[in-house]
């Protein structure tokens, strides 16, 4: 939970929008399983097998890139009090949700408010978001063709829903940035907000966390399979959509890491899989599990005196190099079996065996 203090904003954006954003998550959820359907025929269609050389290196030519990426900035338009009130209901009629039109107009002069998203915005380049969309969403074409360019829409939750700060609806195709999620690790406005956290709320976290949504949409998951290699192989896959759809991007960044935490998982790959071994957590089905070395933290939990040094998520860098070596030791599977493939014969096939340092 959030421990940011804020005053009687209530009424800020972020209420204008929840309604809305509610409603897309549990659309979300529903129509998840449908997305992976028909994209896995679209890959069918579009994609080869996987080379060899093509598992280390996803560059790729772009000759059909994505239409081009339209970023409007909702909250620049509402801030501005030149602008009627009425003129801007009728352009974005989803954004007010259930407040009164009286505290609607009340809020567009609201200081902090205000404050707070000139600050946040301040900090985007949004020339660059719109050409690394631009390369993203072209890239996520190639390999889907049928793709459609989303329209992409900015806006201040005035830091009420910061740690949620993207949002996609398929339905509409539109794709919500709250730019208050991305003032800066340290920023003065995150007191309270745990540092770990903070981490990947900079500018340049923004496009590898839209890659990640994309890449989430087209990787089955079964809430059936419990066991922690179901989980380590489920998020080694969408890292791989990652590595494909962003192939200059830094890979700390995919990971929602800095630079510092993806070196030492690196540096520790062989000891934190010779660990996970010795502890028969492999397939294990301990749910807590997924606590320990899977979700966000400060750091991963061995329970030994490491863990304060370690990184968090590491199951989440083991599962990645598990898929990437079983593409390099089975390059004639296509991507798109593979992204169905149980995760038990992903592991069993990929003979994963990092050497320990002597």
């Amino acid at each position: 939970m959030i421990l940011i203090a804020t005053k009687k904003s209530f009424f800020s954006i972020s209420l204008y929008l929840y309604p809305y954003f509610c409603k897309l998550k549990f659309h979300v959820k529903i129509m998840k399983i449908f997305r992976i359907a028909a994209l896995s025929c679209l890959l069918v269609l579009s994609l080869n097998s996987c080379k060899k050389e093509q598992e280390t290196d996803w560059k790729v030519e772009i000759k059909n890139p994505a239409e081009k990426v339209e970023v409007t900035d909702i909250s620049k338009e509402f801030y501005d009090v030149n602008i009627p009130l009425d003129q801007f209901k009728a352009k974005f009629p989803w954004f007010q949700g259930t407040v009164s039109d009286a505290d609607f107009a009340k809020n567009r002069t609201n200081p902090d408010e205000v404050k707070i998203y000139k600050e946040a915005i301040s900090k985007i380049d949004q020339t660059k978001l719109q050409k690394e969309l631009q390369d993203l969403f072209s890239h996520i074409k190639y390999y889907f063709p049928e793709f459609k360019t989303p329209k992409v829409y900015l806006f201040s939750s005035t830091l009420q829903m910061i740690q949620d700060p993207i949002f996609f609806d398929d339905k509409t195709n539109f794709l919500f940035i709250d730019v208050s999620g991305f003032m800066g690790n340290n920023n003065p406005n995150y007191k309270g907000l745990e540092g770990y956290f903070q981490k990947s709320m900079n500018p340049n976290n923004i496009v590898p966390k839209v890659s990640r949504i994309f890449a989430e949409q087209v990787v089955p998951f079964s809430p059936d399979h419990q066991k922690f290699i179901d989980l380590l192989v489920y998020n080694g896959k969408i890292m791989l959509l990652q590595e494909a759809f962003l192939p200059e991007t830094p890979d700390y960044l995919k990971m929602d890491y800095d630079k510092k935490q993806y070196d030492w998982s690196v540096a520790n790959e062989a000891n934190i899989y010779n660990y996970f071994v010795e502890n028969n957590l492999i397939f294990g089905d301990d749910h807590r599990l997924v606590d320990r070395f899977i979700n966000p933290g400060p750091f991963s939990k061995f329970y030994t005196e490491i863990d304060n040094e370690s990184s968090p998520m590491v199951g989440v860098y083991i599962g990645w190099q598990i898929c990437k070596e079983y593409l390099k030791k089975n390059p004639e599977t296509k991507l798109v079996d593979f992204l169905k493939m149980d995760a038990t014969e992903v592991f069993n096939k990929a003979g994963y065996k990092p050497k320990l340092e002597e």
